[in-house]
């Protein structure tokens, strides 16, 4: 059974910044695929960045393209969003998702387990 606890989440003004951790367990980390998700309230859940588990290549959603960074980190089995020039329309709940042995996938149906979210909240 796979285990993500994600962190970091909390209130900023626009235009400052924040890093979200997502700790990985109970698997390999190396073998998933990851991606950061987060859903505003009263819409659905959009994908925000994904990092491939065979290379570590990555994916953006266009509104977060030059301002977030996804890494990871496989010693410590953790991934990471950095968060940069963020703006109000940012404000959700942050969740990161992984599937197994496959690439990126950008709707949150492909992914098998979710962490329970970190509250970004930035004010203007």
């Amino acid at each position: 059974q796979v285990q993500l606890v994600e962190s970091g989440g909390g209130l900023v003004q626009a235009g400052g910044s924040l890093r979200l951790s997502c700790a990985v367990s109970g698997r390999t980390f190396s073998s998933y695929t990851m991606g950061w998700f987060r859903q505003a309230p009263g819409k659905e859940r959009e994908f925000v960045a994904g990092i491939s588990w065979i290379n570590d290549s990555t994916d953006y959603a266009d509104s977060v393209k030059g301002r977030f960074t996804i890494s990871r980190d496989r010693a410590k089995n953790t991934l990471y969003l950095q968060m940069n020039s963020l703006k109000p329309e940012d404000t959700a709940v942050y969740h990161c998702a992984a599937r197994p042995f496959l690439g990126i996938l950008i709707v949150p149906t492909g992914y098998n387990y979710w962490g329970q979210g970190t509250q970004v909240t930035v004010s203007s």
